[in-house]
């Protein structure tokens, strides 16, 4: 059976599954935490009222049966539950077929949650996972040698991840073409981290070595994740680095750590063993027939359903993070096609005067992730995703992007809803709602070494225009 299993990837399937599980129970744990205020019978956008306009043909999910805040709640502390299992070692410990069940469950309860998220899972990193997660299911367990067609879809996905992002740079922004574009990264992107200020003011020509070493880790390294070993491994090595860069300067929630994971499924044993002295593992034995015939059927619907990511690849109309089909199976992806040159930052105030004058004094909500308190050093949250936050810098670069769900924000501060006012880091009325709420756009940079030294602030904001203004309730 060495035309199916991999002997030589022992350590890297269990290394890549625990890893995965992990990842599987950050996405559980932020759905089961954020839910109710986001998409809750009483959150901003309600499931409820999108199941009742949406078919379960164009978003299947266990909540277009039924839906209520405890069954949501239940599915996703399950989640939880079973991913922790799954780090623990539960899967490796069951026969093959209840492993390859579990990895399931997880793959359906996650896709019920992505599919009613709306907006707030708009994200391609959810595709992503939901793309892994499918093909964990055929990866087997500790009964079963690693099956080299998964390793090999497995590298089929982190190349279009890697090649995908690399393509939609050199066609989008031409920042990326003349190599300055991380002149302004740092400082716009969506979430910066503790080191996004220090990366900010490295020296320009290290930017423009920054951007050209993305450029070939993403353009050409990808290429030899098919190659013989150890280029496989080499490859997956340089991936692993470029993401961990990324992952020191920015919070992209688990997509940076999600394409490390997958990395792995190009390492084999021969390098774990450079690295760590390990011993290759013994064979293992034979998988069953009907195994074989499941993963083979697995890889075939993969192969079909390739034609569209890489139609899209190939276009000079390529499109990034769209999934093709409502299981998110085999999708295209990238990021950053276009790099913002400055930063906005929406601000939101409240007050509890009756009567707005010229003295009213305005009150600052905080948020956990998106720069607010000038003073306040970026914080790491990765791989954790912090919905709102994200949504909010997505509004201060367009009005449109908050269309839908801006309005129902401001009335739930306006009523001092709990489940929203947990989704923040500050309330600045902790005893009673505000009476008037009001947003404003401010203009953010990063502070120079010497206005570092001399305010103590990491950020330098000053007022652009009012955003939103004040609202209260109707009496």
């Amino acid at each position: 059976m060495e035309w199916f299993t991999g002997s030589g990837y022992w350590l890297s399937r269990l290394v890549l599954q625990r890893a995965l599980a992990v990842i599987y129970l950050v996405g559980f744990l932020s759905a089961a935490l954020q839910f109710r205020a986001l998409i809750g019978e009483r959150g901003m956008l309600p499931v409820p009222r999108f199941t009742a306009y949406v078919p379960a043909r164009r978003a299947p999910s266990l909540f277009q049966l039924r839906y209520s805040d405890r069954f949501f709640a239940l599915c996703a502390w399950g989640g939880a539950l079973l991913s922790a299992a799954v780090v623990a070692g539960a899967a490796d410990q069951v026969p093959l077929g209840a492993a390859m069940a579990m990895w399931a469950v997880l793959w359906g309860l996650y896709l019920s949650i992505v599919n009613v998220g709306q907006t707030w899972y708009a994200f391609g990193w959810e595709s992503l996972l939901l793309e892994a997660g499918f093909l964990a299911v055929f990866l087997g367990n500790a009964r079963t040698g690693p099956p080299v067609l998964v390793l090999w879809l497995m590298r089929w996905l982190l190349f279009r991840v890697e090649f995908g992002a690399g393509l939609i740079k050199i066609r989008g922004d031409r920042c990326w073409r003349d190599l300055t574009c991380l002149y302004y990264h740092h400082e716009t992107q969506p979430m910066p981290g503790p080191l996004s200020w220090f990366f900010h003011r490295l020296p320009r020509p290290l930017h423009r070595v920054e951007t050209a070493a993305n450029h070939f880790a993403q353009l050409v390294v990808p290429f030899a994740l098919f190659a013989p070993q150890p280029a496989a491994s080499v490859a997956a090595g340089l991936i692993v680095l470029t993401q961990l860069w990324l992952v020191a300067s920015g919070n992209f929630s688990w997509l940076n750590w999600l394409a490390i994971v997958l990395a792995l499924a190009a390492v084999d044993d021969t390098a774990w063993a450079g690295l760590l002295g390990l011993p290759r593992h013994h064979p293992l034995p034979g998988p069953p027939v009907w195994y074989q015939v499941l993963v083979l059927a697995a890889t075939v619907l993969v192969v079909v359903l390739s034609w569209w990511p890489v139609r899209n690849m190939v276009s000079a109309q390529q499109r990034m993070n769209m999934s093709f089909n409502p299981f998110h199976l085999v999708n295209t992806y990238g990021a950053f096609g276009s790099v913002n040159r400055e930063r906005y930052e929406v601000v939101i105030e409240g007050t509890d005067d009756e009567r707005l004058t010229e003295q009213t004094q305005w009150r600052e909500y905080e948020f956990h992730g998106k720069p607010g308190d000038p003073r306040r050093l970026p914080r790491q949250f990765a791989p954790y995703h912090l919905r709102l936050d994200w949504l909010m810098w997505f509004a201060a670069i367009s009005p449109g992007y908050a269309r839908d769900w801006f309005g129902p924000l401001i009335e739930r501060l306006l009523t001092g809803d709990r489940d929203t006012l947990r989704l923040l880091r500050h309330n600045p009325f902790p005893g009673a709602p505000p009476t008037h709420v009001r947003a404003r756009l401010y203009h953010y940079r990063f502070t120079t070494w010497r206005e570092l030294r001399t305010t103590g602030a990491w950020w330098h904001r000053t007022l652009h225009r009012e955003f939103l203004p004040p609202a209260a309730l109707r009496r």
